[in-house]
């Protein structure tokens, strides 16, 4: 039977007339709360208090100034185009990319096993909600408590909403017309209905005993980036920047797997122009304020429940987007822009408005909140709890920051040195993270780095197994070992 709101509050009745200890009397009432929210396609350098100076994004601040941010937070990468679905597969499960991989098709298998996050916290005791995108192959109205509009990997893309726009030429797309549908399919912007689920949710949370798990997924700032005109208007082009790390083709992106025929390079035309790349970035600039509206209305619901003090929020996002740097517009890739997402934590005894360093995984986020809720650590659960960082204790969980999409691209992070890997071309480009944010300055014809070259190059083919990754990078780069 599905579990809908509808369903939820005819149940509080029940509850109310029965009496609340007959219902998980065994809970422990002082097992926080939990609220995860989760954008779709964000990169870390959108919110303005982490540095952007033009994009609005006043309620993701006020997460900033109240908790800790996680400025080098990554997305390990994916077997697939959808990056989305292989992000998201790690996060329920907790295993690393190719071991999360092997897991993919059997999810609903591993869900009722009981080996999936929620499946965890319902076991402590935990009401669980769901609303938004979901992307997994198992089944999120057995996976949670109380489940309402389940979204697909994106809202519906329309013909106008590619190749586009060409300067000079009118655009045959609108963000904000709702004959394109996508966001505004059903007559109301997604962004806004989870808005309202999440209103809904924690009115009814309030009202029970127990501790809540909410996993609050938004399609948003995904294409279409759709938004009310009032959002797109905040942003006229003569104030969009354009990435300084702009290029009209990146010379790679055939054999890297980002040519012309990958879904998300066509939102643009070729070879990329400045103006089609600020078009785009307003629009997703737009689309990020307008999901920003309503985070602050889930912020004050849940300070309005009366339970904020006693409830951790997490922000993420499941990768990140090009947008236009380096002449790509999607997210299969291993730039920084692509792998590196926001992570915000707040709660009791979080630091306020703080900046951690430390290189962890976005996904560190699923076992963060066992330890929370009193959970030990499965032995599949390969990703770390994030807080001891947050407590300022014990050493970095991870040396290495590992990258990889497809058999076709293949990263290491170590330090600030970045060793990415383009085995089709048997080519490798080196840069330094410290000098060169933006990884505009290839390093590796410089044979002095080659020691460099080797030791980020051995760090990697030493992970391989722990990822469960089996491509043979040793045949294809025996100048590096």
């Amino acid at each position: 039977m599905k579990r809908t709101l509808a369903f939820f509050a005819a149940m509080l009745v029940l509850f109310s007339s029965t009496g609340r200890k007959a219902v998980r009397a065994e809970t422990p009432r002082d097992r926080p709360n939990i609220v995860f929210l989760f954008a779709d396609d964000q990169c870390f350098e959108t919110v303005r208090a982490l540095g952007h100076p033009l994009i609005e994004t006043p309620n993701l601040d006020r997460l900033v100034d109240e908790g800790l941010t996680f400025t080098d937070a990554y997305n390990q990468g994916s077997w697939t185009g959808a990056v989305c679905v292989a992000s998201r597969t790690m996060l329920n499960t907790g295993r690393f990319l190719w071991r999360a991989q092997r897991v993919d098709k059997q999810a609903e298998e591993e869900r009722r096993a009981g080996r999936f996050w929620a499946e965890h916290l319902k076991k402590a005791g935990y009401d669980t909600y769901m609303t938004g995108k979901w992307h997994v192959k198992a089944d999120p109205e057995k996976a949670f408590d109380f489940v309402t509009h389940v979204r697909g990997g994106m809202p519906k893309q329309t013909p106008e909403g590619y190749d586009r726009p060409v300067e000079g030429q009118p655009d045959p797309w609108s963000p904000w017309d709702p004959r394109f549908g996508g966001f505004w399919e059903g007559g109301q912007h997604w962004s806004e209905v989870l808005g309202d689920d999440a209103e809904a949710f924690l009115a009814q949370a309030s009202k029970r005993d127990g501790p809540f798990f909410m996993y609050l997924a938004f399609n948003a700032p995904h294409d279409p980036r759709q938004s009310p005109k009032a959002y797109v208007d905040k942003y006229p082009l003569d104030r969009v920047d354009v990435p300084v790390d702009f290029l009209p083709e990146y010379p790679d992106k055939d054999a890297i797997g980002c040519g012309a025929t990958l879904r998300d390079e066509k939102l643009a035309p070729f070879p990329r122009t400045e103006y089609a790349v600020k078009v785009h970035r307003q629009e997703y600039y737009a689309i990020i304020t307008h999901m920003d509206a309503q985070i602050g209305r889930i912020l004050d619901a849940l300070a309005r429940s009366g339970k904020a003090d006693h409830t951790y929020v997490f922000f993420s996002a499941d990768h990140g987007l090009a947008v236009g740097h380096h002449g790509l517009f999607g997210k299969q890739n291993l730039y920084e822009h692509s792998m590196r997402v926001p992570l915000i934590v707040r709660g009791p005894g979080v630091p306020r408005g703080k900046r951690n360093g430390t290189p962890v995984y976005l996904q560190d986020i699923m076992p963060s909140t066992l330890e929370l809720a009193g959970v030990e650590r499965p032995a599949h659960v390969q990703f770390k709890s994030l807080l001891p960082l947050i407590r300022g204790e014990g050493p970095a969980p991870y040396d290495a920051v590992y990258g990889a999409y497809l058999d076709l691209q293949r990263s290491i992070r170590v330090g600030d040195d970045k060793l990415i890997l383009y085995p089709k071309i048997r080519k490798a480009k080196l840069f330094d993270l410290g000098r060169d944010p933006n990884e505009m300055n290839d390093l590796a014809g410089d044979p002095r780095n080659r020691p460099t070259m080797k030791r980020l190059f051995a760090r990697l083919l030493a992970l391989q197994p722990e990822m469960g990754d089996e491509f043979d990078l040793k045949s294809v780069y025996p100048e590096l070992q």
